[in-house]
């Protein structure tokens, strides 16, 4: 069944193709915009402003504070940290790099050198308490400041004098002034009454039209000492009086309340509250976040395009980083492509579940639809391929393989293969030679269908082995230009050559390992996609190159990959990979920026000229095919604070002192990155010493010995060379024993030695006491790792119960999923079973791996829900391990699934007063109380009584205890709320 479907006229009106080697580019609407929000860690959604500062940094002013951002992590400010108000409308940064701070109840407040000053900690600021709303700041050439207010009020700050200027005359005011400075050093004020100039400490009116902007929100200045403005006409420059139209602006665009805007090389962003909208040099207008209320654009120093919204802040990638995404928005079925490939017309084929294959026309933008009658079989199209020779489209699904005829014409037919003894069978790779062969990898072997043409017929029962049939189970299969068979089982690497005789490649241990995908280079080497050793180069016999994640791989487990001339592209369970061969040695190049999208669940790809095209779990995906360079620009490290002894002290400290006994150094830092790259720090301390690696953004430096430290800090990523490395100084005072006072104190001592002999007996007396104390801790903890390890074998009995259930049902594709899930859980349990104490962060990725192995067995009688209050690092956080799943099993097996409906469970993490984890596991089950009532045994949770003999031990040994309190909430539900003192 075919159907022809247009896009919806929306999209086509917008939508351009632009054809160069066959190649087309959709609408702005399809690409990628990155969305940042609270869930990312904005203090609020609602913003008003934002800018990038000298260092890099993109502050957000919020109604809830102030944020940095370094393109990983938002450090939010509030009134708990100096701000005078919350609500944050404007930012400038001056030329001693600070930032100035506007609240919305007049305060004035600055950010400097990791602190934030306000009018209690900078006297000089109490005289900044206007009474009204900063709506513009300007800073001249001699290092005033300049403020203009929503009311007839304009303000200078001339160092530590402020000079106040307002109008008596009502038609002349200075209400929403803009402060501008022209190439003579003048200072001239527009307002939408007059224009003014600043001569011998006053101002006088000029005879210049005023400007008329909008809103005080649609003037800005230029470089060139121009202002520019949006009026009811469009956008209008002036300059030494002088006005000039730049761009017109339709009317009905203008009603829509335009805020902040970005004009540069003739290009205009301007934002509206439907979105925001783009005019390039041409004048054409392409429109972004749509029916998303914007109030600002602006352009950072890579050129990166950043939206502030009242729905959080968006990142438009520079150009060359942009990628697009075609999904069901724009007419696809689902949003989940399998499979992907290009038939001799350059239409893209992508192969979705449900049966359904999709023809993207690249020349005409039209999509046909392709329906395969047997669903069942062809649920998911995971694997399509073109034979050129007979113009027939292959495709194949899990439990099936066919072949689409005549795919040139408008009349298609279909063709299956057939394993004529009804023997179900289990394709996991298919492939077809040039001569009319085709190999299939199936779980018991790999079968050879000598004449594809004229039959895909096979008996299983009468095939001969090692000559169409390889026993074992396979996992790949591939014909090469030469037409040798090459294929992959448990055994290893194998080859049948043109004789038809089997050519083992086992002699490489690597080679005996899982394979997942074969190529073949124009030069003969094979390459070769393993499940976590990487990606292997196997030529006459011989591994000539291995690339590992020490190369720059994004994950050992490669899953896919495609020639491209002597460019190998490989897809990993952790991201994409470019591997450029034309050089003397090989270059790995890595796309960081598309981790939103293609960092997971990416499933095939399919490399053209110009365009790289990805299947994923979220529509197409694809992006410019740039030429490979060797190193990008490194990312800039930072350091963002420092802290004595856990306490913060200035960066700007010329004076870092540290006592060589007791003392603690903490330097936190960052490196400036908006594109989602892996990036690596290295550091030393003094000049001569070796560098350090790390992908931490914090050291500690304790007990270091005396003397003055140069710390050096320098950041990569995968596709650049180290950066410039930026230090601190610091220095650690030498022992007590090499100071005057000290000589003074040996004299006073000698006159105690007899006493300090007495005092050494009794001492050593202690210390007997105290080894003995010291054995008991150790049999307490030894004690409490055996109760943890009693709870691996009852949890794995737990979940081999939820396998089980599966395989009884006859749902394979369940029990597979759940199979992996649990071999992640397994590894993730392995990992942690030996620790007393693990991190917040990992015991979460532990609970979310639990949770969805849960979920899928459940399904909808399980819903769960995470809330992590912001202020909680859960890197540093430390708690037992395996402390939560026992009451989360718990939750569900004996509160919730009793219920026909099913139910809910809330886990609420949050710090008290003591900065103490608060845990709270919430359920609307049956209530603990009824559940205890209604059994008919004496069963207790075992994993609950485990973790609560735990908690008992742990509790002797801690300093703090950890306090647990279970009870029914009312009729129904239960909470456990758990206290645990922070580490």
């Amino acid at each position: 069944m075919i159907s022809n479907r247009h896009f919806f006229v929306a999209f086509i009106s917008v939508f351009f193709l632009y054809l160069t080697g066959h190649s087309f580019s959709l609408s702005a609407q399809s690409t990628y915009i990155q969305h940042f929000s609270t869930k990312e860690g904005l203090p609020s959604n609602n913003c008003y402003y934002a800018m990038q500062d000298s260092k890099g940094y993109i502050w957000i002013g919020t109604d809830a504070g102030v944020s940095r951002f370094d393109g990983r992590r938002f450090e939010n400010f509030s009134i708990d940290d100096g701000l005078p108000d919350n609500q944050i409308l404007l930012m400038k940064e001056d030329q001693k790099g600070r930032i100035w701070l506007v609240a919305f109840n007049g305060e004035m407040s600055y950010f400097l050198d990791g602190k934030i000053y306000n009018s209690q900690t900078d006297p000089a600021l109490q005289m900044l308490k206007f009474k009204a709303i900063v709506t513009s700041i300007f800073e001249d050439s001699k290092g005033k400041i300049w403020f203009g207010t929503n009311k007839n009020m304009l303000f200078c700050l001339d160092g530590h004098v402020l000079l106040k200027f307002t109008s008596s005359d009502p038609d002349k005011q200075f209400i929403f002034s803009y402060v501008n400075e022209d190439r003579q050093g003048k200072i001239w004020i527009y307002s939408n009454q007059c224009v003014r100039v600043f001569e011998r400490g006053h101002f006088k009116m000029t005879s210049y039209a005023p400007v008329q902007p909008i809103s005080y929100k649609t003037l800005a200045s230029q470089k060139n000492n121009s202002i520019i403005y949006i009026d009811p006409k469009g956008l209008n420059s002036r300059k030494n009086g002088i006005n000039q139209a730049v761009t017109a602006i339709s009317p009905a665009l203008l009603l829509k309340d335009p805020g902040y805007f970005f004009y540069q090389d003739q290009e205009l962003w301007l934002s509206a509250n439907d979105g925001v909208y783009h005019f390039d040099a041409q004048k054409k207008m392409t429109r972004y976040l749509q029916d998303i209320p914007a109030v600002q654009v602006f352009k950072d120093t890579r050129n990166d395009v950043w939206f502030t919204t009242n729905n959080g802040i968006y990142m438009l990638p520079r150009e060359e980083n942009r990628l697009s995404v075609f999904n069901k928005n724009y007419g696809l079925s689902s949003d989940n492509i399998k499979s992907l490939t290009m038939d001799k017309d350059h239409k893209l084929w992508l192969g979705e579940d449900y049966g359904h294959i999709e023809i993207l026309d690249t020349k005409t933008a039209l999509l046909k639809h392709l329906d395969i009658p047997d669903k069942k079989t062809y649920g998911g199209i995971k694997k399509l391929l073109l034979d050129t020779a007979g113009q027939s489209m292959y495709f194949a699904s899990d439990y099936g393989l066919g072949v689409v005829k005549n795919i040139d014409q408008d009349t298609k037919s279909f063709r299956y293969v057939k394993e004529v003894s009804h023997t179900g069978i289990a394709v996991k790779d298919f492939s077809i030679s040039s001569d009319g062969k085709m190999a299939i990898a199936l779980s018991s072997g790999v079968v050879v269908i000598p004449n594809r043409n004229k039959h895909l017929e096979f008996n299983l029962s009468t095939l001969k082995d090692n000559i169409d049939f390889f026993n074992d189970r396979a996992y790949c299969v591939y014909y090469d230009p030469l037409d040798e068979l090459w294929f992959s089982n448990i055994n290893g690497f194998s080859k049948i050559d043109k004789n038809a005789t089997l050519v083992p490649y086992h002699q490489n241990e690597l080679l005996t390992k899982r394979i997942n995908d074969i190529k073949r280079l124009s030069d003969g080497t094979m390459v070769l996609a393993t499940d976590g050793y990487g990606l292997v180069l196997l030529k006459d016999g011989k591994i000539t190159y291995r690339f590992t994640q020490k190369q720059g791989l994004a994950s050992n487990i490669c899953k896919k990959t495609f020639i491209q001339n002597n460019h190998i592209w490989v897809i990993s369970n952790n991201g994409i990979n470019r591997i450029c061969l034309d050089g003397s040695a090989p270059l790995i190049e890595a796309f960081e920026y598309t981790n939103p999208l293609l960092k997971n669940d990416v499933n095939d790809l399919y490399i053209d000229k110009n365009t790289a095209y990805f299947a994923t779990s979220k529509g197409l995906v694809y992006f410019h095919n740039k030429a490979h360079h060797e190193f990008a620009e490194a990312p800039r490290a930072l350091i963002s604070s420092i802290a004595l002894n856990d306490q913060k002290i200035s960066i700007k400290d010329p004076d870092i002192q540290l006592r060589s006994s007791g003392g603690k150094i903490t330097i936190y830092f960052s490196a400036i990155d908006f594109q989602n790259q892996d990036i690596w720090y290295r550091y030393r301390l003094k000049a001569e010493d070796d560098w350090t690696e790390t992908r931490n953004r914090r050291i500690e430096f304790s007990s270091l010995s005396a003397g003055v430290y140069s710390f050096e800090l320098c950041a990569r990523t995968t596709n650049s060379s180290w950066g410039i490395p930026m230090s601190i100084n610091f220095t650690v005072k030498g022992p007590f024993w090499q100071r005057t006072w000290f000589l003074i104190f040996l004299i006073a001592l000698a006159a105690f030695t007899f006493y300090r002999i007495a005092v050494v007996v009794t001492k050593g007396q202690k210390n007997k006491e105290q080894q003995k104390l010291l054995l008991k801790n150790k049999i307490l903890m030894l004690e409490q790792r055996a109760l943890q390890a009693m709870m691996n074998p009852h949890f794995v009995f737990n979940v081999m119960n939820s396998i089980q259930h599966y395989i009884n049902t006859k749902d394979t594709s369940s029990a597979n999923k759940i199979l992996t899930g649990f071999a992640k859980l397994i590894r993730k349990n392995l990992e942690i079973c030996t620790k007393s104490f693990i991190s917040l962060e990992e015991e979460l990725e532990y609970l979310e791996l639990y949770l969805s192995l849960e979920k899928k067995r459940f399904g909808d009688k399980l819903r769960y829900h995470l809330q992590i209050a912001s202020e909680i690092d859960k890197d540093e956080t430390q708690i037992p391990s395996m402390l939560l799943q026992p009451y989360l099993e718990n939750a569900i097996w004996h509160g919730i699934m009793p219920l026909d409906e099913g139910g809910d469970i809330n886990i609420q993490m949050s710090q008290d007063r003591e900065k103490n984890l608060l845990i709270k596991i919430i359920d609307n089950g049956i209530g603990i109380d009824n559940s205890l009532q209604h059994k008919k045994t004496g069963h207790s949770s075992k994993g609950m009584d485990l973790t609560q003999e735990r908690i008992n031990l742990l509790n002797k040994i801690e300093a703090n205890p950890i306090q647990i309190a279970i009870h029914q909430n009312g009729s129904s539900g239960t909470t456990v709320s758990i206290k645990i003192p922070v580490h």
